[in-house]
């Protein structure tokens, strides 16, 4: 009796569907880190409010924890909405 060999050659995981899904939701976390650590950095900034710059560096950062957590509610849209592919649109005279 043969016995089944088992597959050898796979493919790598950034060239797999799953592995791009499993790509974003790296990314949502990055994001998600990333805008905690702008935070707490720019809260500490802005409290003993020394400088005028150190004011500044405290408003940019808070700003940029925005725009990560933006960045990373997007990405979050983006895998829900469209978790297999790209969106094929279509008319709906071409579904009859």
């Amino acid at each position: 009796m043969q016995t089944l060999k088992p597959k050898s050659e796979s493919r790598p995981f950034c060239f797999s569907v799953k592995g791009h899904v499993k790509l974003i939701r790296l990314d949502i976390i990055n994001s998600v880190v990333t805008a905690l650590f702008l935070i707490v950095v720019s809260v500490l900034a802005l409290i003993p409010e020394t400088t005028t710059y150190t004011v500044l560096g405290g408003v940019f950062g808070l700003a940029a924890s925005v725009f990560s957590i933006a960045d990373g509610a997007l990405i979050y849209r983006k895998l829900l909405f469209n978790p297999s592919g790209p969106y094929q649109k279509t008319d709906a005279h071409d579904k009859l």
